[in-house]
């Protein structure tokens, strides 16, 4: 990418895109091509072809998606299949059809079997069954994996799969409803202390074991591959590191400053038991993370506190 290569970031407002986006003003990028959910509906093929069209970018980056935690996903099962597919489709086709010179797809470490070996390498794609919570996402992501294999094989595209694994950063979501399980925490251990709660409940037993990625590694990974990778299939962005969700909890806790106690709902899902990375593939390359969980989360914690407001009980 040259630095007046023009090009499209879809889902720039969200996490990821706008880590994504901080990281190639940061490195003088100019030609962004950014457009909102309300300018241009990538669910809607005739919008999207319209689109590329005219504008004709040279690089994508697809980080728009409908994303969500366990209860969402397991809830709104048609909407994440269909209008995941939906976006990544009319994204990659018209991505072809234009002359885009590379594409980078952002899939999820969901698309690994729920009980595969750990850590998850990349070879372990459609070996068994995946996590039945959330398995409409993961079959969406899967598809737009196969997708850029496909597109490439038959039309000789460059088009790249990603798989980042938890993520967490500036513009997360903090809805209780449908958010993941650390800006979940951040919050609920927020309101707590302000609110002078005796205790947090968490959901499940604790014992499921995650890995965090901040949104602006992620978003150098991305930059770095974008410039050196050019193989099918996909690689795996990560820590190649994992926590409990008990010591997770425990962490927020500490940095937040909550003198409570913890519980556990049992009678919530855990979800996969463990979600570890294999990143050996992107250490080979000579690329590594930088912010480790615990500078991340105060970082974060930081931004959260100053952005939401919460209402103590009258």
């Amino acid at each position: 990418m040259n630095k007046n290569s023009k090009i499209y970031i879809a889902g720039h407002r969200g996490m990821v895109g706008s880590a994504i986006l901080r990281k190639l003003a940061k490195e003088g990028y100019t030609n962004l091509l950014l457009r909102t959910s309300s300018e241009l509906d990538l669910r809607d093929q005739i919008a999207v072809a319209d689109f590329f069209s005219y504008e004709k970018p040279e690089y994508v980056f697809l980080a728009a998606a409908k994303v969500g935690g366990i209860v969402a996903n397991n809830t709104y099962k048609a909407d994440f299949i269909y209008e995941n597919i939906m976006i990544q489709s009319n994204v990659i086709h018209n991505s072809y059809l234009s002359g885009v010179k590379k594409l980078m797809f952002l899939g999820s470490s969901c698309i690994y079997p729920k009980m595969a070996p750990q850590p998850l390498k990349e070879e372990y794609l459609l070996t068994g069954l995946l996590e039945s919570t959330n398995e409409p996402y993961a079959i969406a992501k899967i598809a737009g994996i196969k997708m850029c294999d496909a597109y490439r094989d038959q039309y000789g595209c460059n088009f790249i799969s990603v798989m980042p694994t938890n993520l967490y950063g500036p513009n997360d979501n903090y809805d209780l409803k449908n958010s993941h399980v650390l800006p979940a925490l951040i919050r609920k251990f927020h309101e707590a202390k302000i609110n002078g709660k005796s205790e947090v409940e968490i959901w499940g037993t604790g014992s499921p074991k995650r890995e965090f990625l901040h949104a602006d590694d992620l978003a150098d990974t991305c930059y770095f591959l974008m410039n050196n990778y050019n193989e099918p299939g996909l690689i795996n962005i990560g820590t190649g590191e994992d926590i409990s969700i008990k010591d997770l909890a425990l962490m927020v806790k500490e940095i937040i400053g909550f003198e409570g106690e913890l519980t556990f709902d049992t009678t919530k899902p855990d979800g996969t038991p463990r979600k570890l990375m294999d990143v050996s593939k992107l250490h080979a390359m000579g690329f590594q993370h930088k912010i480790s969980l615990k500078e991340g989360i105060k970082s974060v914690y930081q931004e959260f506190s100053e952005r939401f407001e919460v209402k103590k009980p009258i």
